[in-house]
């Protein structure tokens, strides 16, 4: 009976059982599709991810949903350095400490920032921004209970992509955000249509002080509902939020599932192009381990 081990890192937090639980299998070079996503729905967590051998970088992961393989997600990324460290595959040397990590669209660069035995901070860098299409606002919001008058005027409803595509949703207030819910059956057809994969609703305001944006981030089954701490769709939001000078700041840090008592935390940095658009986007947090276990297949 073959095994596989894995450790659950809770991603964005130094809490256990906060920010956002990912599933972290190493050795999983022999699964293949069918059982990575049976796996990914026997956890039944936002996202699983499966550590492979690789000749272009220093690891390899994929990422999986309970629906679908995703490019590139965030809070996975910082789990899948985290497990590497904490199963001693990755020695932490100089700080910060680069490590090279092949996603399904090619290799992307992870930053180890350290005290020489504690992890202070993983950071990755995403894909260059593409700010794609653009959304009726008089027809994507009623698939989230909002009213056009909920959202921040003279900046449009866009998909942006920093590597996996998200429906950007800016909204005015907190009250709004917190009225938000999915019409299921309507937004299913939008999507099936449309560009994103998720949709990631946000106010340029924190929830405490720390914070310079909140959001929220929804999905439909076998998918959860609503997502903790979305690392990817963050990572869109800043280069969204720097494009269209929502916030003047190009650093800060983004909060995300206080209302689900899963809190988190995203520190955030957008660099400008010489053009002034945004040009490289990283996000980054801390983890921790809250389960480690043997899976038998």
């Amino acid at each position: 009976m073959p095994e596989y081990p894995f450790y659950q890192v809770d991603a964005f937090t130094s809490t256990p059982l906060g920010g956002n639980a990912c599933a972290v299998f190493l050795d999983a070079d022999d699964m293949d599709d069918k059982t990575m996503l049976a796996v990914t729905r026997e956890m039944n967590l936002s996202e699983s991810s499966f550590v492979l051998k690789t000749n272009k970088a220093d690891f390899k992961a994929r990422y999986w949903t309970c629906a679908e393989e995703i490019p590139l997600a965030g809070h996975p990324t910082i789990a899948t350095i985290y497990t590497l460290i904490k199963a001693g595959l990755i020695q932490l040397k100089e700080s910060p400490m680069s490590i090279s990590l092949e996603l399904n669209e090619g290799p992307i660069n992870v930053d180890i920032h350290h005290d020489g035995s504690q992890v202070e901070k993983i950071v990755m860098t995403q894909r260059k921004p593409k700010f794609m299409t653009i959304h009726d606002p008089a027809v994507v919001c009623p698939l989230f209970n909002l009213e056009v008058e909920d959202l921040v005027q003279g900046v449009p409803i866009q998909t942006v992509s920093t590597g996996t595509p998200q429906l950007m949703v800016p909204v005015r207030s907190l009250e709004a955000l917190r009225r938000a819910r999915v019409n299921i059956e309507a937004y299913s057809r939008y999507r099936e249509s449309s560009d994103f994969f998720t949709p990631h609703l946000f106010v340029c305001q924190g929830v405490t002080s720390a914070g310079s944006t909140f959001a929220r981030h929804f999905g439909v089954a076998p998918d959860m509902m609503e997502d903790p701490v979305t690392g990817s769709a963050t990572g869109g939001m800043s280069a969204y939020i720097v494009k269209y000078g929502l916030l003047k700041e190009t650093s800060w840090i983004a909060e995300q599932g206080h209302w689900m008592d899963r809190a988190g935390m995203v520190h955030v940095k957008v660099i400008k192009g010489a053009d002034g658009e945004p040009e490289t986007v990283t996000i980054g947090g801390q983890a921790v381990l809250s389960l480690k276990g043997t899976l038998f297949l």
